[in-house]
């Protein structure tokens, strides 16, 4: 075998073709339906029967995953760096906030203690 039979080889060979989530889907379809027999399909789309059957596979696990989600509000999820930022944030938030709550405790014995010593 020289270069040039690699050559031939690798042209002859057809190239994967990635198909979009809306293509996918379409097919999936039509295979569903009774319409046009499945090896036509496979043909036409230049796909092979076990592409098939992940595809399959792929949208049931798909509306499976949708169908078991209830409804309302989703919950946010937040990386561990932003929690970790926000927890810090509220840690010194409360530190001032004890602070002043000393700080006012004071001032109101002070104003309160002049204003009976009269």
């Amino acid at each position: 075998m020289n270069v040039n039979d690699n050559d031939k080889s690798s042209e002859s060979r057809k190239k994967r073709r990635l198909l979009s989530p809306e293509k996918k889907f379409q097919i999936f379809l039509e295979s569903q339906s009774s319409k046009t027999p499945v090896g036509e399909i496979l043909r036409r789309e230049g796909i092979y029967s076990t592409d098939l059957t992940r595809i399959r596979q792929r949208v049931k696990e798909g509306a499976l995953e949708r169908l078991a989600e209830r409804p309302g509000a989703k919950k946010k999820t937040v990386s561990q760096e932003e929690y970790d930022t926000l927890k810090r944030e509220l840690e010194e938030k409360e530190h001032a906030l004890a602070d002043l709550s000393v700080e006012l405790a004071i001032l109101r014995k002070k104003t309160n203690g002049g204003s009976w010593e009269r």
